[in-house]
């Protein structure tokens, strides 16, 4: 089999019900295209029968390719794992469930072909979310521009078009927090964009992103990309200064020109609130920081490969682009390795 000029990266958590429906879709786009191309689902630790199927699917067809995570690492994890493992010129990460219409991936190439180094799906409508949902989407982003340097288009997701230059880029990207949008907007390059109308999910399968893990997910952007909150609170700390200084000096003016008294008790403890939330706060976010220099000096694997299937011929590429991981390999996998070893020792 030729290498691939088009790898198709799919991150995959429970999704035993999407498989078929995905893989009959998007393989008579890729035919369609005319140049070789690789399918690299990353199973993200499932708890049902997604890997079994994917390393069935995989034994059927040699293009589709399976890396098992040893547990749940998360889907910008799983995806940072289906880059390192993508040899394709061009690499298209894309969600298992469908809503990424895989007719646009025809476009998506098409304008690679012009010389455009990412090519953007940007969502035209988001009707499925609610009000109150849309709102804070589009005010995260807001002041997501106005305290990075790394411009982040709002309405952009993981699916999109990346050219190997950019992904050997974010292959060297060590972080361990991974917060994809900013990561794929980082390296720059030339990027278009094309507008989508995200489908119905299949199967009428419902998105696992809470509220809390979607606050979670905004702070790691936010402080993964900006040391504004630290320095916001220079000024806050001013601003909290002279005020204090202002108040005293009325309060000294109140005492000595018109007799007032001091206010007493409850005006003492609402002041003592006050600053001490400030303080707990401005504590807070430097933990945020702290927290996450942790992460990174214990230098720990961005993840664990449990299994993989369906790679023996591009071994020896994926071994230059892997980033540091850990891989306690199974099934097909020591197999493969074995014959390796085996070949490099008659050398």
């Amino acid at each position: 089999m030729s290498a691939p000029v088009f790898s198709i990266v799919v991150p995959a958590y429970n999704e035993e019900k999407n498989i078929p429906a995905f893989l009959a879709a998007i393989v008579p786009v890729m035919e369609g295209l005319g140049e070789a191309f690789e399918i690299v689902f990353v199973d993200d630790g499932s708890r049902d029968g997604t890997l079994g199927m994917l390393a069935a699917a995989s034994s059927q067809d040699p293009r589709v390719r399976v890396v098992g995570l040893a547990r749940n690492f998360g889907k910008d994890t799983a995806l940072s794992a289906g880059l390192a493992h993508a040899t394709g010129q061009a690499v298209i990460p894309i969600d298992c469930d469908l809503q990424h219409p895989v007719d646009v991936i025809p476009q998506f190439v098409a304008k690679w072909r012009e010389g455009f180094d990412m090519v953007l799906g940007v969502r035209k409508k988001r009707d499925e979310e609610g009000l109150l949902r849309r709102t804070a989407a589009r005010s995260y982003y807001r002041i997501m521009k106005m305290m990075t340097s790394v411009e982040i288009p709002a309405s952009a997701g993981d699916f999109r078009l990346l050219d190997r230059k950019i992904v050997d880029v974010i292959n060297s990207m060590p972080e361990r927090h991974r917060f994809m949008k900013g990561i794929f907007a980082w390296p720059g390059f030339k990027v278009a964009s094309i507008d989508f109308q995200a489908a119905v999910r299949a199967n009428e399968t419902r998105s696992t992103w809470s509220f809390f893990r979607l606050w979670r997910f905004a702070l790691d952007g936010l402080f993964s990309f900006s040391t504004a909150p630290l320095k916001i609170w220079t000024y806050v700390g001013v601003a909290c200064a002279f005020a204090s200084f202002v108040y005293l000096l009325v309060t000294v003016i109140q005492k000595l020109f018109f007799g007032i008294d001091v206010p007493g008790y409850a005006s003492l403890l609402i002041l003592l609130l006050f600053f001490n939330g400030l303080s707990l706060i401005s504590n807070g976010i430097q933990g945020e920081y702290i927290g996450r220099i942790f992460e990174e000096v214990k230098g720990r694997p961005l993840y664990v490969v449990g299994s993989r299937f369906g790679f023996a011929r591009a071994e020896a590429a994926q071994e230059k682009r892997r980033p540091s991981v850990v891989e306690v390999v199974s099934g097909e996998s020591a197999a493969e390795s074995g014959a390796h070893r085996a070949a490099a020792g008659r050398k």
